[in-house]
C-alpha cells in the first residue's frame, strides 16, 4: 500500500537568547507568527528595512515546550510507522541551536527520542491482541565521515556503508537489541549518548562532534483478511546532525578543527543532495558524497515519511547563519518523498521467530517418542498423581534397582553378563540425560523468543491509557486541521495579489493613479527585497568560498608536510612499489594496500 507524493515536512525552532548574548548586549532579530507558520527576521545592518518573511508548516518560539514540539512533529510520524511506514525526523541548524536539546533533551523536558519510547509501548498496549510485535533499536555515529556503533562495546571500530537490492542501504554489522519496554529503550540510549564524541567550542561547551541516528524497528506480525499471517516493518529514523560552524566564531583548532571541517563537508554533500531533489533537472542524486547522505537516502526522495526540524538562535550576531538556515529549510520545503507500507519485507525477524518457534515446539513434541524408542522410559511430571511425595518415588527407585541388582546376583549371572547389563543401563542412562538436557534447552530457547515478542492488547483493560491515545490523535487532528486553514490562507493571499495585476477598470484617471501607484509601491518593495536577498547570497557565497579556499589552504599545508616526510624518509624505488600496490576502496573512498596484514 503506497500514498501520494507527499512533501518533507519542514517547521522551525528558535531557542530563547542566552546568558552569553545578553552580557554581549546583542539584540533580538527573528519573530514567530505561530499560527500563520512565519519566521521574520530583520537586518541588523539596516532595522529600518522591511523584515525578511518565511513560511514553513509550522514554527515555535522560546516559549513553546517540548510536549508542543513533539506532538506537532512526531506524533504523527510515529503513529505511521507503527502502521508499517518508514519515518525520518532530523534536527538541522548552526551549532549551539538547541538540536541536541530537541531531539533528547534533559529530564524533566526530555526530548523527541526518548518521548517516542513511552509513545510506541502505549500504542502497541492498546494494539488488536491477534497481534504480535517486536522493538529492535540500534544507535550510531558518524564522526569524521567514520561510521561507529555506540551500542557496541567496541565503539570506536569503523563500520562499513553497504548496499542491497532487498535491504537498501545499510551498515554492515551494526548491532540491533531487542527491547520490551521504555526502559530498556532508555537503557541503550543512555549508553549510546555516553559513547557519543561531544567537544567544547567558543559557541556551545557540549558541541555534538558528530551526526547521530537512533533508529527503532517495529515489526508486526497479524492475520491477514483471507487468514493468512501478514508481516509490516516499519523504521523510525531519529536524526541529531552536529551543527554547522565557522572556525572564527567557534575558535576551533586542532582536532576541533578538523572536526568542524567534516561537518561542514557532509552538511554541505546534504545540502547538494537537497538542491538536486528540488531542481528537478539534475539526472543524478548525490547521495554518495557522504555517509550521512548515504544513510538518509530513503529519507530524502525515497520511501519515508520526513520531517525536518530546523533551529535556530534569535540574536543579531548569527544573522548570516540563520539566514542561510532558513533558505536551507525553504529549498527542503519542495522535496517529494513516496511512503509505501513496508509488508513482507526480506528482513524481517518476526516471521523466522515465529517458524522457529514452532519447529522447536515440535521437536519437543517428538522428543518423548524418540526417547521411548531409544528405550528410555519417562516419567510425565503431569501424570504424577498430586500429594505423592519425591521422596517416596525416589526411594521406591532405589529399592527396584537394589532389587534387580540382587536378582542378577541370585540367579549367578557371570561377571561379563552383568557387565554388559549394567553398561546398557549406564547407556541408557546417559541417554535419559542427555534428552532431558535437549528437553531443557529446546523449552529455554522457545521461552527467550517469545519473550521477544510483544503481544497487542496486553493492556486492553487500561481505559485510561485508551482514552489518551484517542485525546491525543483528536488533537492532532485538530492541530493538521489548523495547519491546513493557515496555508490556505496564505494560499488566498497570494492568489489575491495575483488577481490584482489583471485588468481592472476605474472610474477616473485619478482612481487609476493611486490605485497604480500603490502596485508600483509593493512591486518597488519587492525589488528592494530581492536586490537586498541578492546581496546577502552574494556575502553567503563570499563567506563560503572564503571557508573553502581556508580549507583547501589547511590541506595544502598537510599535503607539503606529508610529501616531504616522504621524500626524506621512503627511498624512491620502494614508494614506486608501495603505488603500484595501492587500491582505492569505493565503498570508503580510501586507498589500502592488500594483505598488509601479512607482511609481518
Amino acid at each position: 500500500m503506497s500514498k501520494p507524493a507527499e512533501s518533507v515536512k519542514v517547521v522551525v525552532r528558535c531557542r530563547p537568547i542566552n546568558k552569553k548574548e545578553i552580557e554581549g548586549g546583542r539584540t533580538v532579530i527573528v519573530s514567530m507568527d505561530k499560527p500563520k507558520g512565519i519566521v521574520s527576521i530583520k537586518n541588523p545592518s539596516d532595522l529600518k528595512a522591511a523584515s525578511k518573511d518565511f513560511g514553513f508548516d509550522a514554527v515555535f518560539d522560546h516559549n513553546s515546550t517540548q510536549q508542543e514540539v513533539y506532538d506537532e512533529t512526531t506524533f504523527p510520524i510515529v503513529e505511521s510507522v507503527i502502521e508499517g511506514y518508514n519515518g525520518t525526523i532530523f534536527a538541522y541548524g548552526q551549532t549551539g541551536t538547541g538540536k541536541s536539546h530537541t531531539m533528547v533533551g534533559y529530564p524533566p523536558e526530555t526530548g523527541i527520542i526518548p518521548r517516542t519510547f513511552t509513545h510506541i509501548f502505549d500504542k502497541l498496549s492498546i494494539e488488536s491482541g491477534d497481534a504480535m510485535h517486536m522493538v529492535r533499536c540500534s544507535y550510531l555515529e558518524i564522526y569524521n565521515e567514520e561510521v561507529r556503533d555506540l551500542l557496541s562495546d567496541n565503539h570506536k571500530q569503523r563500520l562499513d556503508v553497504k548496499e542491497d537490492p532487498d535491504r537498501g542501504v545499510f551498515v554492515k554489522d551494526l548491532s540491533r537489541q531487542v527491547v520490551k519496554s521504555p526502559a530498556e529503550m532508555d537503557i541503550w540510549m543512555e549508553k549510546g549518548t555516553g559513547n557519543r564524541q561531544v567537544g567544547a567550542t567558543a559557541m556551545n561547551a557540549t558541541s555534538s562532534r558528530s551526526h547521530s541516528i537512533f533508529t527503532i524497528e517495529i515489526e508486526t506480525s497479524s492475520p491477514g483478511p483471507t487468514g493468512e499471517t501478514q508481516v509490516r516493518l516499519g523504521k523510525l529514523h531519529l536524526v541529531d546532525l552536529a551543527g554547522s560552524e565557522r572556525a572564527s566564531k567557534t575558535e576551533a583548532t586542532g582536532d576541533r578543527l578538523k572536526e568542524g571541517a567534516k561537518i561542514n563537508l557532509s552538511l554541505s554533500a546534504l545540502g547538494n543532495v537537497i538542491s538536486a531533489l528540488v531542481d528537478g533537472k539534475s539526472q543524478h542524486i548525490p547521495y554518495r558524497d557522504s555517509k550521512l547522505t548515504r544513510l538518509l537516502q530513503d529519507s530524502l526522495g525515497g520511501n519515508s515519511k520526513t520531517v525536518m526540524i530546523t533551529n535556530m538562535g534569535p540574536a543579531d550576531w548569527n544573522y548570516e547563519e540563520s539566514m542561510s538556515t532558513l533558505r536551507y529549510a525553504t529549498r527542503a520545503k519542495n522535496i517529494k518523498n513516496k511512503p509505501k507500507v513496508n509488508e513482507d519485507p526480506k528482513d524481517a525477524m518476526i516471521r523466522e521467530m515465529q517458524e522457529e518457534v514452532a519447529k522447536l515446539k515440535e521437536l519437543l513434541a517428538n522428543q518423548g517418542g524418540s526417547m521411548k524408542q531409544a528405550g528410555v522410559e519417562t516419567i510425565s511430571l503431569e501424570n504424577i498423581p498430586q500429594g505423592v511425595d519425591p521422596q517416596l518415588l525416589n526411594q521406591i527407585k532405589s529399592e527396584k534397582e537394589e532389587e534387580i541388582m540382587r536378582i542378577l546376583g541370585e540367579k549367578g549371572v557371570v561377571e561379563a553378563e552383568r557387565k554388559r547389563i549394567a553398561g546398557q543401563l549406564a547407556e541408557i542412562s546417559e541417554r535419559q540425560r542427555k534428552f532431558q538436557a535437549e528437553k531443557e534447552e529446546l523449552v529455554r530457547k522457545i521461552a527467550a523468543i517469545q519473550e521477544s515478542l510483544l503481544v497487542g492488547g496486553v493492556n486492553m483493560g487500561d481505559e485510561h491509557t485508551r482514552k489518551e491515545q484517542e485525546l491525543r490523535m483528536h488533537e492532532e487532528q485538530l492541530r493538521q486541521q489548523q495547519l491546513e486553514k493557515a496555508r490556505i490562507m496564505r494560499e488566498l493571499a497570494q492568489h489575491e495579489e495575483d488577481m490584482s495585476h489583471q485588468e481592472e477598470h476605474f472610474a477616473s484617471l485619478a482612481e487609476e493613479m493611486e490605485v497604480k501607484q500603490k502596485k508600483m509601491k509593493k512591486i518597488w518593495n519587492k525589488i528592494q527585497s530581492a536586490k537586498v536577498e541578492i546581496k546577502d547570497l552574494q556575502d553567503e557565497f563570499q563567506t563560503e568560498r572564503a571557508d573553502m579556499l581556508e580549507s583547501i589552504r589547511q590541506t595544502s599545508k598537510n599535503l607539503k608536510l606529508k610529501m616531504m616526510m616522504i621524500n626524506y624518509f621512503i627511498p624512491p624505488p620502494y614508494l614506486a612499489v608501495i603505488e603500484r600496490q595501492l587500491e582505492i576502496d569505493e565503498e570508503t573512498a580510501q586507498w589500502r594496500i592488500p594483505n598488509v596484514s601479512l607482511s609481518g
